[in-house]
């Protein structure tokens, strides 16, 4: 495949970073040293990317091939390590540029599966893998139940705006205009359900009224 637009390749940096940095700060909550804060910067940051290239037999993997796909987290990470008292004391901050991570990989997540011949509803999941990979995995490794599992909507709005990227691509639209429109609505949708607490619904519990 011919090598991506630099665009995409700023959105997909911008989107490491940003979910890097959230991955560090468990690390340094948890006490790990700064190689567990590391490894944990790395998984947040290129968990999703890696696992979405492997699907789609982008191989070898982006963060494999790419010098700046380990320069980025492994940068978050050492700030997030020696900065972290501030960092912590802004933990909705945090969490709402881990919403601007969301938006940003699902649209390049949608997009390089178009690029690899991926109608639009696969495109769109592999846009929501890249969006939620990393963070499941992080969990996974701290032992903790997935962010995506409780949180507020997380992976609806990714889905959602991975549809709307690959749709567009997929009809030859500006890569601007791509990004702009699904991560707008996935950014959104986030923030709003940040703001508000919307969560999916859950099952009712024993002896609730029906």
């Amino acid at each position: 495949m011919p090598s991506p637009p630099l665009l995409l390749v700023v959105f997909d940096l911008a989107g490491i970073f940003v979910f890097a940095t959230a991955g560090a700060l468990v690390g340094v909550r948890k006490g790990f040293d700064l190689f567990g804060v590391l490894v944990l910067a790395g998984t947040t940051g290129l968990g999703g990317g890696f696992l979405r290239d492997v699907l789609i037999d982008a191989v070898p993997p982006a963060a494999l091939a790419d010098w700046r796909y380990l320069v980025v987290p492994t940068a978050a990470g050492l700030i997030t390590f020696w900065f972290h008292p501030s960092l912590g004391r802004r933990e909705r901050a945090i969490k709402i540029l881990d919403a601007f991570g969301l938006a940003l990989f699902c649209v390049t997540g949608a997009v390089k599966a178009t690029d690899y011949g991926l109608g639009p509803i696969p495109a769109a999941l592999m846009g929501m893998v890249t969006g939620i990979g990393g963070g499941m995995v992080r969990d996974l490794l701290t032992h903790r139940p997935p962010e995506v599992f409780h949180a507020e909507l997380y992976a609806t709005p990714a889905l959602v705006g991975a549809l709307i990227a690959a749709l567009l691509h997929m009809n030859e639209q500006p890569l601007w205009l791509t990004g702009v429109a699904g991560g707008g609505v996935c950014l959104a949708w986030r923030l709003l359900a940040i703001r508000r607490n919307w969560h999916a619904p859950v099952p009712r519990k024993r002896g609730d009224a029906v």
